[in-house]
Protein backbone atom coordinates (compact mmCIF):
# COMPACT_ATOMS: atom_id res chain seq x y z
CA UNK A 1 0.00 0.00 0.00
CA UNK A 2 1.27 3.60 -0.66
CA UNK A 3 2.09 5.97 1.66
CA UNK A 4 0.15 9.10 1.70
CA UNK A 5 1.33 12.09 1.32
CA UNK A 6 2.46 14.35 3.74
CA UNK A 7 0.37 16.32 5.44
CA UNK A 8 2.84 19.07 6.78
CA UNK A 9 0.48 22.36 4.67
CA UNK A 10 -2.15 21.65 7.50
CA UNK A 11 0.17 22.68 10.11
CA UNK A 12 0.38 26.06 8.18
CA UNK A 13 -3.46 26.59 7.68
CA UNK A 14 -3.87 25.32 11.55
CA UNK A 15 -1.53 28.51 12.02
CA UNK A 16 -3.70 30.63 10.00
CA UNK A 17 -7.00 29.19 11.72
CA UNK A 18 -6.00 29.72 15.06
CA UNK A 19 -4.94 33.24 14.40
CA UNK A 20 -8.19 34.25 12.87
CA UNK A 21 -9.69 32.83 16.21
CA UNK A 22 -7.91 34.57 18.45
CA UNK A 23 -8.38 37.97 16.45
CA UNK A 24 -12.21 37.06 16.39
CA UNK A 25 -12.61 36.56 20.11
CA UNK A 26 -10.48 39.69 21.07
CA UNK A 27 -13.12 41.55 18.71
CA UNK A 28 -15.84 40.16 20.47
CA UNK A 29 -14.36 40.77 23.49
CA UNK A 30 -14.03 44.73 23.16
CA UNK A 31 -17.69 44.63 21.48
CA UNK A 32 -18.85 43.40 25.01
CA UNK A 33 -16.86 45.69 26.86
CA UNK A 34 -17.84 48.19 25.03
CA UNK A 35 -21.58 47.51 26.18
CA UNK A 36 -23.07 45.79 22.61
CA UNK A 37 -24.59 42.81 22.15
CA UNK A 38 -22.33 40.78 19.78
CA UNK A 39 -25.75 38.85 19.16
CA UNK A 40 -26.66 41.78 17.79
CA UNK A 41 -23.24 42.40 15.18
CA UNK A 42 -23.51 40.96 12.05
CA UNK A 43 -20.86 38.53 11.43
CA UNK A 44 -19.32 40.18 8.05
CA UNK A 45 -19.18 43.40 10.83
CA UNK A 46 -16.84 41.02 13.31
CA UNK A 47 -14.90 39.60 10.51
CA UNK A 48 -14.01 42.82 9.07
CA UNK A 49 -12.88 43.83 12.25
CA UNK A 50 -10.93 40.83 13.61
CA UNK A 51 -8.88 41.44 9.97
CA UNK A 52 -8.29 44.82 10.85
CA UNK A 53 -6.93 43.49 14.20
CA UNK A 54 -5.56 41.08 13.11
CA UNK A 55 -2.95 43.37 10.69
CA UNK A 56 -2.67 45.71 13.53
CA UNK A 57 -1.06 42.67 15.52
CA UNK A 58 0.69 40.29 13.75
CA UNK A 59 2.25 38.63 17.18
CA UNK A 60 -0.69 36.85 17.36
CA UNK A 61 0.35 34.53 14.27
CA UNK A 62 3.49 34.08 16.42
CA UNK A 63 0.79 33.02 19.33
CA UNK A 64 -0.80 30.50 17.11
CA UNK A 65 2.70 28.95 15.87
CA UNK A 66 3.12 28.12 19.36
CA UNK A 67 -0.37 26.75 20.25
CA UNK A 68 -0.31 25.09 17.54
CA UNK A 69 3.14 23.09 18.04
CA UNK A 70 1.78 22.48 21.62
CA UNK A 71 -1.03 21.06 20.09
CA UNK A 72 0.79 18.99 18.07
CA UNK A 73 -0.83 20.09 14.47
CA UNK A 74 2.67 22.08 13.44
CA UNK A 75 6.07 20.66 13.44
CA UNK A 76 9.23 22.54 12.36
CA UNK A 77 10.68 21.43 9.12
CA UNK A 78 13.86 19.13 9.57
CA UNK A 79 16.47 20.09 7.22
CA UNK A 80 18.02 17.92 4.87
CA UNK A 81 21.07 16.63 5.80
CA UNK A 82 23.39 16.17 3.01
CA UNK A 83 25.29 12.57 2.62
CA UNK A 84 29.03 12.46 2.58
CA UNK A 85 30.77 10.56 0.56
CA UNK A 86 33.81 8.74 2.35
CA UNK A 87 37.34 8.29 -0.22
CA UNK A 88 39.70 5.95 0.64
CA UNK A 89 43.01 7.88 2.34
CA UNK A 90 45.54 6.43 -0.17
CA UNK A 91 43.34 7.76 -3.08
CA UNK A 92 44.39 11.32 -4.55
CA UNK A 93 41.21 13.69 -4.65
CA UNK A 94 40.30 14.67 -8.00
Amino acid sequence: MRKAKSFSHIGNHAINVLARLATKKAVQEQLRADGVRVTLVRLAEISAKAQVYLADHPELYRQALERAQRLGMYEKPRRKRKSVVMLPLDRPVS
